[in-house]
This record gives C-alpha cells, structure tokens and sequence, in this order.
C-alpha cells in the first residue's frame, strides 16, 4: 500500500512532464526538430484500426461568422472529405500545435483557432486584419512567456508581421511591438518600399528569444534582404541580426566580387530553423541570392547562399557555415530543417545535424564543428550547356554517405516512360521539341539548349524535409523524382532568365501528372544515421489507373513530410494521390492509409487527449506546386475505436 501511497500524493506534481510528453508544443515536436512523438497505443498491431475521430473545416469568410458546417469541428467523420466549396480556397501546409490539450492552428483564411484537441471545439478564434495579412503558410509557433508576459502564440504574415496571441484568450499581447504587432519590413526593406516581404514559416524560439527568417522573393536580383534576426519575446524588441550576405569587414564578404553583394535579394530562410537549447545554437537553411538560373552578375560561390548556417542564438555571431550548392543556378535553396540527433559512431556517441535538400543529397554533420561526419568530396561536374557572362563552379560537394535519396542524372534516349504507349508518345514530342532536350547530370546546367534537369526546381526534397527515430536510429527522407525543363533566354538588360512553359515546368504528362522518365516517381526512404546506409526504400504513393492497368506501384510526386512514433510508425501524406499513410518504421511495410479527400502537404502531428486518447493529425488542403486540385482545407484527426 505505501508505494501506492506515495504515487498518488505524487501524481499532481507529475502530470505537467508526463502531458509534456505527449503534446506537440512546437511545428517539429522539439526544438531539434526530431518530429518523434514517444506516444506507443497507435502501433505496428493495431493502426489498421484507425479511424477519424473528427475534423474542422478552416475555410470561412473573412470577416463574417463562419456559415453551418464552416469552421466547426465534425465528430466521428461527420465533416467529409476536404472538397466542398472551393471558390475561396487557399493552399495551406500549417502544422497544429497541442499544449495542455488545447490544439492551436492557423488557417489560409485569416485566422488563428484554439480548439479543444480531443474533440475540436472553439475555444476561441483570432482573425488577422487586411494591414495584418495572412498567416504563414507553414503555421504557429509557441512561446510558454515568462513573469511579464502570458504563454504566446507566434506568427508571421504574408505581409511582414510578427504578431504575438495570448495563449489562454485569443487576444493580442498589448506589450508586444505595438499592441501586440512588430513590423519586420522595418531594417531590411526600407529602401524596397513596394517589394514583397514576408513570412511564411513561424519563428524559431529559443529560451525568451524568437528568431525569425523571411518570405523576400526569388526575384528580381536587388531587393529586401534575407537576414535571420532574433527578438525580445517580451517585448518584440530587435536583439541581432545575421548578414546572410557577409557585408564589409566580416567572415567571408571577399567572396563577393565588384560590389555585387550590395542591396542582394535572396538568400533567406523561408522554411524552418531548430534549436540546440542546451548549446545555445540555432541551424538555419538559407536559399538562393537572386536571382535563380543564372549567376553572371553574382560571380563566386555566393556565400551564404544555399547554405546551413550555425549561429549564436543569443547573438547571431556565425558558429560555422556549410555550402551544400556553389554558386546555384538550380533553385537548390534548402527548404528542410535542419535536424538535431545524436549518432553512435565507433563508440562515441557524436551530436550532429541532418540537413537534407532539393539535391536529394542528406548531410550528416558535427552540430558543433561543422564536419561532415561520413566525409563529403568535391566531384567535377559539367558545364556544358554555357550561358554568356556566366561562371560555374567545377565542382560540387557530395557526401560519401547516403546515397543521394533522388533521382540527379537522365539519360532521354534510355530512360523515358514508357508506362502506358500514349504516355511515352506524350513524352517523346516533349523532349523533341523546341529544337530537342538534352539530358545529364548531376547538376546539369540550364542554358541555351533546352535540357531536362533532375531533380527539377522544387527538388528532390522540400520543406517537408526529414524525421526521425531516436529509438531505431533512423532518418526518415520522402524525395520526388520531377525534372525541370526549360532553357535560358536573353533579357532586354543584358541577363538571362528561364524560359519554360510555367515557373516550375514540371517534366510530367500534365493531364495525369505522371512524370516523363521511368519510375519510380516518389519514394519514402529510410537512412541508418549510425552507419549512413540506406534500410530500406520503397515508393509513395500510387496512381489507381496504372493500378488497375497491373503496372507496380510506381510513387507518386509529393510535397509535404513525415512524423514518427514510439509506436514504430512512420506517418505520412504528401502525395498527390490525396492518400494519408502509416508504414513500419523498422521495415518500409504500408500498414494503414486514408483518402483525405485532397493533399496533405503538411506534416502530421500526434498528441494525446485528455481522454487518454493518442491522436494524429494532419492539415489537407488544394493548390500548390503539384497542380492539385483546389479545396478549402481541414484538419482530420484520427484515433483508435
């Protein structure tokens, strides 16, 4: 009876750590990004059971109550499918947050929505005025406040707003910025009063500090610059700021040549960064110095352009740097997080950094050095398709281990589809027109002749970026094999640019969306982080006519990331197949998959009720990159009977 005593005298005390642990208090469930919830009731036996426990509708008029069925949670799979309406759909990929059972999420309609996480009702709604903008379409993030200041939800605008919510009332923080507010426009975009500038992933928070990236455009070459800064979470007060273009007199600024570093738009981070609490040093991704496909008037290897950056979180001073692109006239930004573990290596146990990327390249690093753990080379790549004024690097950087998790070469005279006959006649008259495409690769270079370029411009890998299994000691990486095709033309002011039918000019059969080369299309892949080896390797997604047709699964082009669980799962949706699945984290086995009625380019979560329910959750929405279909978007939450 005395153990049993004392545990319920204990239990009180020890509630907040146990729901801690089975929350999801930030968009990668920790700091580090790990997107591992320890949760194990949903498992390997049993996911074929789940079902939908309810769902919410985001879609609803701005600035009116939302109509019957808009924006209000539907129990036990009442709400439907994410179709429905659609004349003001947005795209969205937010990713909720739970803390202490109150689940919060943004929308692409305005609005930032406290529900009750096991049963979706209102708690309250906060809607974003016009000079406000639209929230980030890559959701919230949570601050827990301190003795000044309540719990806050973070977010950033399509306008260029960082506006702190009161957590426990939906209402702006009065001491924030101003009322609640801080302009980020302000330092950075001051001389480009017109350009555009915003966020569309939250701020980062580390200890009473947010840090926040931009949304600056990949065009034109001179605008509002990239810079990471870091704020006072109390008061919204700037704190530091990182030149993501070295200026006079620091690290790295020689560089540049002929002052073509000055007022340089680009190189920003635009998706997520994460933290090391205990060190005290943020990882941030940063993208490409504009603009894009052609490097002639920012010569050199555009430091810190395409680039993991490893900074002081409490003052922004550069740790160390690592360029995975030199000099990138491929769009290779890199839009994943960086994520944090530890790697057991000849009986060390070593903390690392796991930055994947568009290439479909993974680098394995020391988190505190910078050092590529399994050895990266620099190999010669060609640079046979020349554009005036232009200089390329020679080489590349490549790790030795993984593998590269995409397909990087195409060969168009052996490895077109040939999936159905009218298909490969589709793709035939693709390659052979405007004058013929030519093929290569790795980092096969756009140019005067018309080529087709693997990976394409949205990768390889994207912002959905990796997960992983500290218990199995396993990465987990979803790539696309999409090319790109187009070539460069000259413009009236002595640059060049990308000519193609579309900004992305995906290499696909449009009206089915099946990629021109042979599969695989899409695959989920799993990385031994001990070792850098490849477990296992297996298509996502399918197409139901080639399906009924007997073709293998072939994958499908996907957007959006995966999360793992204690219950040796891997959950993921991203596919453009509509479809939400769970697989065998220790095997690649597809144990469990739902239609959602539209994409989910998200990134799932999983939390538990205070039922003592374990959930998952992920947003579906329309739109995007992949040419998806349209809808208004929900959150579907899913649970065991």
């Amino acid at each position: 009876m005395r153990p049993l005593f004392f545990f319920l005298m204990l239990a009180p005390s020890l509630a907040p750590a146990l729901r801690g642990q089975s929350d999801w208090p930030t968009f990668g469930h920790d700091p580090g990004g790990q997107r591992f919830s320890p949760l194990k009731q949903i498992n390997t036996r049993n996911v074929s059971r789940l079902k939908l426990a309810w769902s919410y509708d985001t879609e609803a008029p701005v600035g009116f109550a939302p109509e019957p069925g808009r924006g209000r949670a539907a129990a036990n799979g009442a709400g439907g499918a994410a179709g429905g309406g659609g004349q003001r759909s947005r795209q969205t990929e937010s990713i909720p947050l739970v803390i202490g059972n109150l689940l919060y999420l943004s929308t692409a309609y305005n609005r930032v929505v406290a529900l009750e996480a096991d049963t979706g009702k209102e708690i309250w709604i906060y809607e974003t005025t016009q000079d406000q903008g639209i929230p980030g379409m890559r959701g919230i993030n949570y601050w827990p406040g301190d003795k000044q200041s309540p719990p806050e939800i973070v977010l950033g605008t399509t306008t260029g707003k960082m506006l702190a919510i009161n957590a426990k009332t939906g209402k702006l923080v009065p001491g924030f910025g101003t009322e609640g507010v801080v302009d980020l426009r302000k330092g950075v975009a001051d001389d480009f009063p017109n350009a555009h500038y915003g966020l569309i992933s939250p701020p980062q928070v580390y200890k009473n500090i947010l840090i926040t990236g931009a949304n600056n455009g990949e065009g034109p070459a001179f605008g509002p610059a990239g810079d990471p800064r870091g704020w006072d979470a109390s008061t919204g007060k700037p704190l530091w700021r990182f030149h993501s273009i070295p200026q006079p007199g620091e690290p790295n600024h020689e560089t540049w040549k002929d002052g073509q570093w000055e007022k340089r738009g680009g190189a920003n981070t635009w998706a997520y960064m994460t933290v090391d609490v205990e060190r005290g040093i943020v990882f941030v991704p940063l993208g490409t110095p504009n603009t894009d496909f052609w490097g002639g008037d920012r010569l050199g290897p555009n430091l810190y352009g395409s680039s993991l950056v490893a900074l002081d979180a409490n003052s922004g001073k550069l740790k160390w740097y690592f360029q995975v692109t030199h000099h990138d006239n491929w769009d290779y930004d890199l839009p994943p997080a960086p994520l944090l573990l530890t790697i057991n290596r000849n009986g060390q146990k070593i903390p690392a950094v796991a930055q994947y990327g568009k290439t479909g390249l993974l680098f394995i690093l020391d988190r505190v050095t910078g050092k590529p753990i399994f050895g990266v080379e620099e190999r010669p790549v060609l640079s046979d398709n020349p554009t005036p004024g232009d200089e390329y690097s020679p080489t590349q950087p490549f790790p030795l281990k993984p593998p590269v998790l995409t397909r990087n070469t195409f060969n168009p005279e052996t490895e077109i589809s040939t999936v159905t006959l009218e298909q490969e006649k589709f793709c035939r008259e693709l390659l052979a027109s405007d004058g013929g495409h030519i093929g290569g690769g790795p980092y096969a270079q756009y140019g005067p002749k018309p080529r087709v370029v693997f990976p394409g411009v949205i990768g390889g890998g994207n912002w959905g970026g990796i997960s992983f299994d500290p218990e199995l000691g396993y990465i987990f990486a979803n790539s696309q094999n999409l090319a790109s095709y187009g070539k460069l033309s000259p413009t009236d002011d002595g640059r060049y640019r990308r000519t193609s039918p579309g900004g992305v000019a995906p290499f696909w059969e449009p009206t089915k969306r099946w990629p021109c080369q042979q599969p695989p299309w899409g695959e989920l892949s799993a990385v031994n982080a001990n070792t850098g080896d490849v477990v296992w390797r297996v298509p996502l997604g399918e197409f139901d006519e080639l399906t009924a047709k007997g073709v293998p699964k072939t994958g499908t082009p996907n957007l959006g990331g995966s999360m793992t669980t204690g219950g040796g799962l891997v959950f993921i949706g991203a596919t453009i197949d509509n479809k939400f699945r769970a697989f065998d984290a220790r095997t690649g086995k597809e144990l469990w998959k739902t239609d959602l009625g539209a994409a989910g380019q998200a990134i799932p979560i999983s939390f538990q009720g205070k039922n003592g329910k374990q959930y998952v959750a992920i947003v579906a929405s329309g739109g995007g990159f992949l040419s998806n279909p349209p809808s208004p978007g929900k959150l579907f939450v899913y649970a065991l009977p």
